[in-house]
């Protein structure tokens, strides 16, 4: 049995998913040239879960993989806010995230931005009105963008980061 499996999967060849759509590759470029553009260097990301399910860092995972790779068009996400032009925020703001939120948003040098994405950073979603949750992103830091959807896909977040970059240019 083995013989065979080994002499089908010699021929056969490994499976693979088809690459990202051109205009996924296309819409990344984007948004490094708009970036380029507006603070003359790529775009920085530090993201921030505010107490989330986690659905949305998958999809933020996903734009970092090998199927997106969109560090390879310059946007890059940073371990320190100071080092950040964009504050991604997933999931509703609880209690025990709301001062780290705060501190890590003044840490973020100027000129900034805040992202709120999914439906719980937006307005609560699935955990508004628990016990936990302190309230919304836009409640404790100014927001600049509201990405909806539960999760977000990496598409929709880098058609966001699109307009957020295009705005008032």
């Amino acid at each position: 049995m083995w013989k065979t499996l080994l002499i089908t999967n010699l021929f056969k060849g490994p499976y693979t998913d088809a690459p990202p759509s051109p205009s996924t590759e296309a819409l990344a470029e984007l948004v490094d040239k708009a970036a380029r553009r507006r603070l003359g260097r790529s775009l920085a990301i530090r993201e921030v879960d505010a107490g989330s399910c986690n659905g949305c860092e998958l999809e933020i995972q996903a734009i970092n993989n090998i199927y997106y790779d969109v560090e390879r068009f310059g946007i890059r996400f940073v371990a320190s806010p100071r080092h950040a032009d964009v504050l991604l925020v997933t999931g509703p703001v609880t209690h025990n995230m709301r001062e780290a939120l705060i501190r890590t948003w003044h840490s973020v040098p100027d000129p900034k931005w805040v992202v709120a994405a999914g439906e719980c950073a937006c307005g609560g979603g699935v955990f508004a009105g628990s016990y936990a949750v302190a309230g919304r992103v836009e409640d404790f830091v100014p927001v600049d963008l509201h990405l909806s959807g539960c999760p977000p896909t990496p598409t929709h977040l880098l058609e966001g980061l699109l307009a957020l970059l295009t705005v008032n240019t």
